[in-house]
């Protein structure tokens, strides 16, 4: 093992030996009892009435700069970094000095973690800091971290690399401080949208990831094997069919944010593993989602950046509601110049054909829908929009329009190009949505691997009734991509899916 390790590895395990002799557990189990944080100290210290005296704190060291008989040293926690004033004679007040001479000084590194007591003061050049009278040593860190430099305003050396900072996420939050705020902001956006579903009298619920049929969406699933039932099980790629047998027990609104897993391509919108806010809602239509939908947007940004406008990259994207609304005919119309709405499939090959978009033989006359509006539309919808009333072959599980004959009551919310969200008016009628399901088998013949399965239970419970219902999907990742101005969904996962890393 020694034969892989560098230079700075094999100097920190004999640090760690020296430890050992010096009789210093590198790794301490008793609790360190941490009464306050950075932060804390940083915006509450008054030297004037000289508050916070006594403070107990812990955190990684990020910088270390020993000087004789004093140390000074910076340590980071979850809220920022503070200074530290370590000299022999507080923290080795009687005549054994091991703890400064040999630990502090020649063993500690930068990247240890340690606990600290003593008093705040200002030192003379102005910086609010720890006037040490207690250290310890609560964890040995074996691998350097990487160190960023600054220098007049420039920062050398920086984490930077994508696949590093994907793979090495720990490192990445320890040495690149702003991407902690991205996972802050996410976490804040959630727990936002969880307080308005529930001030809104709804229901939090949880649904199998496993299932025996993957239904509720249109996509190709992950496969794996129940042993003790002998029987295959997907990963789930949506939980809509399980929500909606909520409906017909009798719950009127309930909601799951859901880890979907979709065996499809990887890019910079799509992981494999990705998060889903499901919510369906009786007595409800697509009319009254879309209300309800650009308000909770709004309030998202509001809560997120106290505007309704968000940067995102050299846009401004204004979520002030009402969104603009505008049918997928239309859309197609606009940016194309064909109208397809009364075209069959012959006529919608053709298009593709003139457009120079590829198409297969699997592809009926909603996917080359589709295709067309993804390939020449849906990049410019820059600001919040509703693409409404999409073609029935497009929606399986969508209630047919009121009034406009081959169209369903759905839209997808569109965002900086981008697809958001997508609603329908449910289709609670369970002869209808047989026959959608038998379509979707037909296409599957044909070798369609994202079309749907035939779901004989969720037909059984359609079958004793499930109220006029909204519902909607809204894509968690994309959502915080917008709210954190980041370009890729890596950036506001914590752990993206990755090829394996290559073993020496």
């Amino acid at each position: 093992m020694s034969s892989h390790l560098s230079e700075q590895e094999l100097i920190r395990r004999d640090k760690l030996k020296q430890l050992e002799e010096l009789g210093i557990e590198a790794y301490p189990a008793p609790m360190f009892g941490v009464n306050c944080n950075s932060q804390q100290i940083l915006s509450e210290y008054d030297d004037v009435a000289k508050n916070l005296q006594d403070v107990n704190i812990a955190g990684r060291v990020m910088s270390l700069t020993p000087k004789g008989k004093i140390t000074f040293a910076k340590i980071q926690d979850e809220k920022g970094k503070i200074q530290l004033f370590m000299s022999i004679d507080n923290i080795c007040p009687g005549e054994d000095k091991t703890l400064y001479e040999k630990v502090i000084k020649h063993i500690l590194d930068i990247g240890d973690i340690v606990g600290v007591k003593g008093e705040v003061f200002i030192t003379k050049t102005g910086e609010t800091s720890i006037r040490v009278k207690h250290f310890q040593l609560l964890a040995k860190a074996l691998r350097p971290l990487p160190v960023v430099k600054e220098k007049d305003g420039e920062t050398f050396d920086a984490f930077t690399d994508p696949e590093q900072r994907f793979r090495q996420r720990y490192v990445d939050l320890v040495v690149n401080p702003q991407v902690r705020e991205t996972f802050i902001k996410r976490t804040a956006m959630i727990k936002t949208i969880r307080d308005y579903l529930n001030d809104h009298g709804a229901m939090e619920v949880d649904t199998p990831v496993l299932q025996n049929i993957p239904g509720g969406a249109a996509a190709k699933p992950f496969i794996t094997h129940h042993n003790a039932l002998d029987v295959p099980f997907y990963l789930r790629i949506a939980n809509e069919l399980y929500l909606k047998r909520l409906i017909v027990g009798g719950f009127d609104f309930v909601y799951e944010f859901s880890r979907n897993f979709r065996n499809e391509g990887m890019d910079r919108t799509h992981n494999p593993e990705f998060t889903v806010l499901e919510f369906y809602v009786a007595y409800k239509d697509y009319f009254w989602m879309m209300d309800f939908t650009e308000k909770m947007v709004e309030q998202i940004a509001i809560a997120l950046h106290g505007t309704t406008d968000v940067i995102l990259g050299d846009k401004t994207i204004n979520f002030k509601a009402p969104f603009k609304r505008v049918s997928i005919y239309d859309a197609i119309l606009e940016y194309t110049g064909f109208d397809i709405s009364a075209m069959d499939e012959e006529q919608l090959l053709d298009v593709c054909k003139k457009l120079h978009i590829e198409t297969d033989k699997t592809m009926g006359k909603g996917k080359l829908v589709d295709e067309i509006f993804g390939a020449k539309c849906e990049g410019n919808f820059i600001q919040p929009t509703f693409i409404i009333d999409y073609p029935v072959e497009l929606s399986p599980l969508t209630k047919k329009h009121r009034s406009k004959p081959g169209l369903v009551e759905r839209f997808e919310l569109m965002v900086n190009g981008k697809e958001i969200a997508n609603a329908y008016t449910e289709l609670n009628d369970p002869l209808d949505q047989r026959a959608r399901f038998e379509e979707q088998a037909k296409l599957q013949e044909r070798g369609d691997e994202e079309a749907m399965f035939i779901d004989h239970d969720f037909l059984r419970a359609l079958e004793y009734g499930m109220p006029p219902t909204s519902g909607i999907g809204i894509g968690i990742d994309r959502l915080a991509m917008l709210m954190t101005n980041q370009a890729s969904i890596q950036e506001v996962l914590f752990f993206p899916q990755m090829r394996p890393e290559a073993q020496d």
